[in-house]
C-alpha cells in the first residue's frame, strides 16, 4: 500500500496489450491485470471516486445542530 499522505490529482495512463489491461500508475508504479480483473477494479473505483467525492462536499458544510 502506497503512502496515504500523498493524494495524486493526474489520471493513470491504461492500455491494452496482448489480451491484458496496463496502468501506469503514480511513481512510475505499472500493473497489469486481466480484462476481467480490470473491469471489477474500474468498477470499484467509480463507487469509492463517488463516495470520496461526496464526503469532500460534505467536509465543507457547516453542520448545527437543531433546536
Amino acid at each position: 500500500m502506497t503512502d496515504k499522505s500523498t493524494v495524486h490529482a493526474d489520471a493513470s495512463e491504461v492500455s491494452a496489450s496482448d489480451g491484458a489491461v496496463e496502468m501506469d500508475g503514480p511513481d512510475a508504479v505499472e500493473v497489469a491485470m486481466t480484462p476481467e480483473a480490470a473491469e471489477e477494479t474500474s468498477q470499484r473505483l467509480e463507487t469509492q471516486a463517488v463516495k470520496a467525492r461526496g464526503q469532500r462536499r460534505l467536509g465543507r458544510m457547516v453542520h448545527r445542530a437543531k433546536d
